[in-house]
Parts: C-alpha cells; sequence; structure tokens
C-alpha cells in the first residue's frame, strides 16, 4: 500500500500534478522545434533541388 511522505506536513503528492503539467509543455516544446527543423532542412534541400545542384 502506497504511503505519501510528509515534509513539514505538507503532502508531497501536492506539487505533482503541476510538475507533470510543466513536463508535458517541455516534450511538447521540444517535438514543435523538432519537427520545425525537419520542415527547415526539407525546404532547404528543395531549395538547392531547383537551383539544379
Amino acid at each position: 500500500m502506497r504511503r505519501d511522505l510528509t515534509h513539514w506536513g505538507v503532502a508531497r503528492q501536492a506539487w505533482r500534478p503541476a510538475t507533470s503539467i510543466a513536463c508535458l509543455a517541455f516534450v511538447a516544446t521540444l517535438a514543435i522545434a523538432f519537427w520545425a527543423g525537419v520542415v527547415w532542412i526539407a525546404q532547404a534541400f528543395m531549395a538547392l533541388s531547383a537551383q539544379g545542384f
């Protein structure tokens, strides 16, 4: 059976939802940055191929 430990009278699980939301926001930001980079590289390759290289 799981027990929430206390620290100065406050349950440690009290801050966990905010941390989960922050983690999801960080992962979403990384995913957006990754796909933006993929699109930028694809556009660069298409521009180079249009110039005849």
